[in-house]
């Protein structure tokens, strides 16, 4: 539930909620189905089409998909996910291509296709591509030109080999023909696909919505799908990430409508916390800005990376003089001519938005009437961290505007309505919801039988899964190749497992205590007083009894274990110390901190 304000801020009117409320209604294609396809016979192993994917099912991110057929491997998206709360220290989670490298598998890689420029299909390639032998590529201007630009903070990597594609390109990888196809998102260049394989036509429908009216795009192409539909789909893999969401998703021209709202009543500067690579929102505020008068300055070092790259693409334009060079100018400025646009809208700790909420951000502090727009959802598991921002930005007398008050965010996912409306489309013999939580996954398979696809033609699986298509028939094989989770932690892939995961998840619950003991070699006995050392278990100061009991219990730990007078293995003793202090400490004080015994021989 989002907070009044009673710090006695100056508040604006909130503009008109101007949300849909559809009342249910039956659903009506806009076409009519294309005639089911023919097809072959097909029982030989080796004419099977396997799909694996290593990524993105059962999850929201980490997309990555193989296509195998015979000695041909084709890939779809090679993307990343941000780590659970639980993963103290984790930076990216990435695919896990344990299948690719085993017996050199890799080298029968005949090329990446990617749909579009979102991190969650692109971010991983630095980490991934070098290690499968750097194969041709295929993306979207824009999504080249992200992947191309953030290859340079890895120097030591090879120089990507990517070939710009946009929609109507074709190419052919092995047995694999692709026709990449427009499909509306919340980025420009999203591209759907066509794959033509030997066994039937694919088609991969990308993240993606039916937008009738959007903003710096072209709408829809539907006699452009029902063209594509007319090649007879054998299986449709759909993005499944709404399809728990009633109804159709909101246009990109509602959106800019409340967010002119918005412009048109602020007295004070406008703050814009919003996805980097949210290009369309972007453009919306430049465009606003200059229609209100006011100029635009960029926080963030991915917003400012973004905005120079599509700037230089042609995806983003403004008049001169409209962008700042630094946002610091800002300060010199009237506040009513100023607008902000910032990341961090998730509550990410080193967003700038976060920087300027603590007052960390050198130029930039929050100021009585400032209007802040929160223009995107709240990703699971981020909601507390937000709205601690949304209260801390309230108690600094700023107005607060968010996608729950308004519709000022507009997810690039399509909906029920549009999901159905895209399987009627298509009308494919076979079909894999793609993209999303298992729910989501469910959902999306309820929609294809609702739609008239047989129960048995439906494939809910997980990632790992291996799905051989034949023309007549799919089916899940027993087996399963890795999909774990390779954790990104710095300079380090892969190399931080359950175990350290695991031993950070105990440091963050209960914290670390060491013990140093000194013990004489030779008679075992322990010298002085051991060293106690406490960070997130207990103070000290205020654990005198405590802390005198644990010494005594390692020594009479150690000695009883030295009572020969003779230490045969050290390694014993530690182990001894350890489990005998983590019991003691537990029946304590019912925490269980990592316990480190360090013993010195003298």
């Amino acid at each position: 539930m989002d907070t009044e304000n009673k710090t006695g801020a100056q508040t604006l009117a909130a503009p008109k909620d101007t949300r849909r409320r559809r009342a249910p209604k039956k659903y009506v294609p806009r076409y009519q189905p294309v005639a089911e396809q023919s097809v072959r016979s097909s029982s030989h192993p080796d004419d099977l089409l396997k799909i694996i994917p290593l990524g993105g099912l059962g999850e929201v991110g980490r997309n990555m998909m193989l296509l195998e057929y015979k000695k041909s491997i084709l890939i779809i998206d090679v993307g990343f996910r941000m780590p659970e709360e639980d993963m103290p220290g984790i930076d990216y989670i990435i695919p896990d291509i344990s299948y690719l490298l085993k017996d050199a598998k890799y080298k029968n890689i005949v090329g990446v296709v990617f749909t579009h420029g979102h991190y969650d299909h692109i971010g991983a390639v630095p980490y991934v591509i070098n290690r499968i032998g750097n194969p041709p590529m295929f993306a979207s201007p824009l999504a080249r030109g992200i992947m191309i630009k953030r290859q340079e903070e890895f120097p030591e990597h090879p120089k990507l080999n990517i070939t710009e594609v946009k929609d109507g390109s074709k190419i052919k990888l092995g047995p694999f023909e692709v026709e990449f196809f427009r499909l509306n998102h919340n980025i420009p260049d999203n591209l759907g696909m066509l794959i033509k394989t030997p066994v039937g036509n694919l088609v991969h429908t990308s993240d993606f919505k039916f937008d009738n009216f959007p903003v710096n795009d072209l709408p829809t192409d539907f006699n452009k799908l029902a063209k594509i539909a007319s090649n007879g789909i054998t299986l449709l893999m759909s993005d499944s990430t709404g399809a728990e969401e009633e109804g159709h998703s909101l246009s990109e021209k509602q959106i800019f409508e409340n967010m002119e709202n918005i412009f048109e009543n602020a007295k004070g500067r406008i703050i814009i916390s919003t996805f980097s690579s949210l290009i369309n929102r972007i453009q919306q505020a430049i465009t606003l800005s200059e229609k209100y008068g006011r100029r635009v300055g960029f926080i963030g070092h991915s917003m400012k990376t973004n905005v120079e790259l599509t700037k230089k693409l042609g995806y983003l334009k403004s008049e001169k003089g409209t962008i700042l060079k630094k946002v610091a100018d800002a300060n010199n400025m009237p506040d009513k001519k100023i607008t902000i646009l910032c990341t961090g809208a998730q509550g990410e700790e080193s967003a700038g938005l976060m920087k300027i909420v603590t007052k960390q951000h050198p130029s930039i502090t929050i100021k009585p009437g400032d209007t802040i727009v929160f223009s995107s959802s709240v990703i699971p598991g981020n909601e507390r961290t937000v709205q601690m921002i949304k209260d801390d930005l309230i108690r600094q007398k700023a107005n607060v505007f968010h996608y729950k008050m308004m519709d000022i965010h507009a997810g690039g996912h399509a909906q029920k309505e549009e999901l159905k409306e895209m399987i009627m489309l298509m009308k494919p013999k076979f079909f894999l919801p793609i993209h999303g939580q298992f729910s989501m996954l469910f959902a999306n398979s309820k929609l294809a039988q609702e739609c008239g696809i047989p129960e048995e033609n439906v494939i809910l699986t997980d990632n790992g899964a291996i799905i051989d298509v034949a023309p007549n028939k799919i089916t899940i094989e027993k087996k399963e190749v890795p999909s774990e989770y390779i954790m990104v932690d710095g300079l380090g892939i892969g190399d931080v497992g359950e175990v350290v995961l695991r031993d950070r998840q105990m440091l963050a619950q209960d914290g670390i205590f060491v013990v140093i003991a000194v013990v004489n070699r030779k008679t075992g006995k322990v010298q002085e007083s051991p060293d106690i050392i406490s960070r997130g278990f207990v103070y000290l100061r205020e654990s005198k009894d405590l802390l005198y009991q644990t010494r005594k219990k390692v020594i009479q730990t150690i000695e009883k274990a030295t009572a020969s007078g003779q230490v045969i293995n050290w390694t014993y003793i530690k182990d001894n110390v350890k489990n005998t202090l983590g019991d003691f400490l537990f029946q304590k004080t019912k925490r269980r901190p990592m316990v480190l015994p360090v013993i010195i021989e003298v």
